[in-house]
This record gives C-alpha cells, sequence and structure tokens, in this order.
C-alpha cells in the first residue's frame, strides 16, 4: 500500500491503492469530481462504479458520489488502470473552454453560461462548465459550482474559487438569502384575475420514465416548491415571465409553469412539444430553436467582504429575436383590425 500522498496524477498508481490526504485545495469538492481529475484517463463510467462497489473509501468508511471532501481527509483508491494501459472504454477529455466573464475576483467566478452546455458530466453527458473552465484554468486548485443551471438554461453561473467562498454561498442559498431571478417566455393565456404577480406553492417529486430519463411531478408528498411569477409583457397565445425561486428544486420553474397552464417555448419536457416543432422550423415566425429560459440575475452578498453583489446576464440574442417577433406580429394585426388579432 501507498503511503499517504499529495494529490497528483502519480499518486493514483495501476497496480496498488493509493492512499491520498485531502488538502485545503480540494476540500470541499465532491468525491467523483475529485477522482475525475486525479485519475486522469480512466471513463467516468469506471469511476462511478467503484464508487458505488464501495471500493473507493474515505476515512475507511464508503460515500457516495455527492460527498464532499473536508480537509484531512484519507482517500482510498482501488488501482485503476487508465485507457492507456488497457480499459476497453475510451475516455473523452474535456476541452478546455472560457465562457463569457461577468465578474471574477480571488473567491468567485461568474460565467454567462450559453443553452446547450451541461453544467458538469454525467448521465450520458461526456463534460460540462466545470470540467472545461478546469481544464482551462490548470493552474487553478480550487473551482466549483456553486449552484446549477438545466442545460438549455442558459444565464449567470457561479463558481467558487476557494473552499471558504463556497461554504458560505451555500449557506446563503439553504437560508434563501440569494436572489435569483429568470426570465421565461411562456405559451397561453396568462388568467386576467391573476394580475400581475401570481405565487405558486405546488410540492415536486422526481421520476424516472420508462426510457430511464428523469422527469419532476407535483406530488403532495414531494419536497415544498414555491415560485413567484411576474407578468413582464403579454401577447395573443404568449407571455414573458420573470420567474424568482423561492426555493431551488430541479426544473422547478419549468414544471411550476406548466402547471398553470404556460408550458415554457421549447420545453422539450414539459412544453407543447407540436408547437416546439413549428417553431423550430426556419421558415416559421416567430422562430426559436431553444428553450426561452434564462437565468439573467442573481444577488448575493460577497461570502467573504460582506458586499452586495447583483450580476446580470443579458437576454441571448435568439431569445430577444423571438420577443421582436411577436411585437411585429401584435402590431401587424393591430394594423389590420381587431378581427386578425
Amino acid at each position: 500500500m501507498n503511503e499517504l500522498g499529495k494529490i497528483s496524477q502519480k499518486s493514483v498508481a495501476a497496480d496498488q491503492v493509493s492512499m491520498i490526504q485531502v488538502d485545503d485545495g480540494v476540500a470541499g469538492q465532491r468525491i467523483d469530481n475529485f477522482l475525475l481529475r486525479v485519475c486522469k484517463g480512466v471513463p467516468k463510467s469506471h469511476i462511478y462504479r467503484i464508487l458505488r462497489s464501495g471500493e473507493v473509501r474515505v476515512n475507511k468508511g464508503r460515500v457516495d458520489a455527492k460527498y464532499r471532501l473536508v480537509t484531512g481527509d484519507i482517500v482510498r483508491v482501488p488501482p485503476i488502470r487508465t485507457a492507456q494501459s488497457g480499459q476497453s472504454e475510451p475516455a473523452m477529455a474535456a476541452p478546455p473552454a472560457d465562457f463569457r466573464v461577468i465578474f471574477e475576483d480571488e473567491y468567485l467566478l461568474v460565467i454567462d453560461k450559453p443553452a446547450g452546455v451541461a453544467v458538469h458530466g454525467g448521465s450520458g453527458i461526456a463534460f460540462g462548465v466545470i470540467e472545461q473552465m478546469r481544464e482551462a484554468r490548470p493552474l487553478g486548485k480550487f473551482l466549483e459550482l456553486v449552484h446549477r443551471l438545466d442545460r438549455e438554461t442558459s444565464g449567470v453561473l457561479m463558481l467558487a474559487k476557494k473552499r471558504a467562498a463556497l461554504v458560505g454561498l451555500h449557506e446563503q442559498i439553504r437560508e434563501n438569502r440569494m436572489d435569483k431571478r429568470y426570465y421565461a417566455c411562456a405559451h397561453g393565456e396568462w388568467a386576467g384575475d391573476w394580475g400581475r404577480r401570481r405565487a405558486v406553492k405546488a410540492a415536486l417529486t422526481k421520476y424516472l420514465t420508462a426510457d430511464g430519463e428523469r422527469r419532476v411531478r407535483i406530488d403532495p408528498e414531494g419536497l415544498a416548491s414555491h415560485t413567484v411569477f411576474n407578468l413582464v409583457e403579454r401577447w395573443p397565445h404568449y407571455a414573458l415571465i420573470e420567474a424568482e425561486l423561492k426555493t431551488g428544486r430541479t426544473h422547478q420553474i419549468r414544471v411550476h409553469l406548466a402547471h398553470l397552464g404556460l408550458p415554457i417555448v421549447g420545453d422539450a419536457k414539459y412544453g407543447d412539444f407540436a408547437l416546439n416543432k413549428a417553431l423550430a422550423r426556419a421558415n416559421s415566425r416567430p422562430s426559436i430553436k431553444r428553450m426561452f429560459l434564462h437565468a439573467y440575475r442573481l444577488s448575493l452578498v460577497h461570502p467573504v467582504t460582506g458586499e452586495p453583489l447583483t450580476f446580470e446576464a443579458p437576454l441571448p440574442d435568439e431569445c430577444r429575436r423571438f420577443i421582436d417577433q411577436l411585437n411585429e406580429l401584435t402590431n401587424e394585426a393591430q394594423a389590420d383590425g381587431p378581427a386578425a388579432i
């Protein structure tokens, strides 16, 4: 057995157990992400397999993939062959990528995530923002996601560059002291008796479809979930809505809006599938080929300095274009007379 080693690729041997002691540089990181970094060339599926089997131990005990490392933890890594030394399944390295930076200091990194990019690898996705950012910043000792966005959601995404920042930000999330705002364009009619503001308190639970895909549904026995929707603008059959998260459940905005009869335009899981297909056609007007959900603003207190911070990401061009088309169509219909609307 190896003696305790520093965290590096050399610490993981192909022919014997490796014992690695966690230092402040990676404390707070999830065990699966840690293993992916120190086991270069090992397929992601194999990493999760040795976690599930209990071959990986932390302080002599089993942990799941979500366990976050603590300074001083002793991680037992079994003998692992890399793809170069005989693994039949090839590993796909994350290509380094830099995303538009909204804010950065020695503790925080805030980016504008584009739609179509996952925040992390897993569930059939080889890599995401966090893996690409780590590859782009090889000298960074610590980089962790503070929160998540759905793959098809664009906008403000925050990462922590130090463990102290991550711990402080997670505390703000738990205590609901972060203000997260999204823009969503929904298909349907905003009810006249709702006024400009409609709160939804409907518990949510996760489940798997027959195909093994993750979904969320309204369930009285589920986790308490609360979203406030503010009407920004509306057109015949469409509404631009600001969503204010009071809780942060998976797919919360998407499921709550669908529950109101206002599915998000382009939502492939909870939306109007026939409409989405029609809107994606090149000659359609209006036209859009993505889900119209954008995290446009995030307000919080700096976890170290205590300074109030607000980060904003402008509405992407494809979303702005869709709104412009709705305005044009409405103006044309009004010009043709009430019967045309």
